[in-house]
């Protein structure tokens, strides 16, 4: 892949550590959801940023497949309609698989804006199988949700490549 001026180079991605923050990403979903608010509908998705991050940067290790089983493992923490959250991660995977090579010749803040329009419609399809299955209007406020994943984008890149930026072995004699 040709890569766009100024960008460093990346180590490869340890799986391990993919893994590892989509677990966390979960549990502190599954926390947010059981803290004071509750499940507010205003309140982000972090499993959402998490997910739509690796799919992004690592579509062969982190793929539908995953997103589907995260979806399940969310709607089971939630006891609410099994399939709900499934659907909406499934859809955000696919959309993000989509967009993943022209989203990475952007810059961090455009990527931002770039993935709104996922994150709204992963919340779309999630109201529309809430609604469908005689579920209640959350409010106006569910329209917060996709703004904090977008702002939460930046955030989660720099926390995510961290460990990919460091130089495996630098010396005097290799500029990379």
């Amino acid at each position: 892949m040709i890569m766009r001026p100024g960008q460093q180079l990346l180590l490869p991605a340890n799986p391990f550590f993919i893994w590892t923050s989509l677990i966390a990403a979960m549990l502190l979903n599954m926390l947010q959801n059981m803290g004071l608010w509750g499940r507010a509908a205003w309140a982000p998705d972090v499993l959402a940023v998490v997910l739509v991050f690796w799919t992004v940067h690592q579509p062969l290790r982190v793929s539908i497949g995953a997103a589907f089983v995260f979806g399940l493992l969310m709607d089971v923490h939630q006891s609410g309609l099994l399939g709900q959250h499934a659907m909406a991660y499934t859809v955000l995977s696919f959309f993000a698989i989509t967009i993943h090579r022209r989203l990475l010749w952007f810059s961090v803040p455009s990527q931002a804006a770039q993935v709104f329009p996922l994150f709204a419609a992963a919340h779309a399809v999630e109201l529309a199988v809430g609604m469908v299955s005689g579920g209640a209007f959350p409010g106006l406020s569910l329209l917060l949700a996709p703004v904090a994943e977008a702002v939460l984008w930046p955030v989660a890149s720099l926390m995510l490549l961290a460990p990919q930026l460091r130089a495996p072995n630098p010396d005097a004699n290799r500029p990379l």
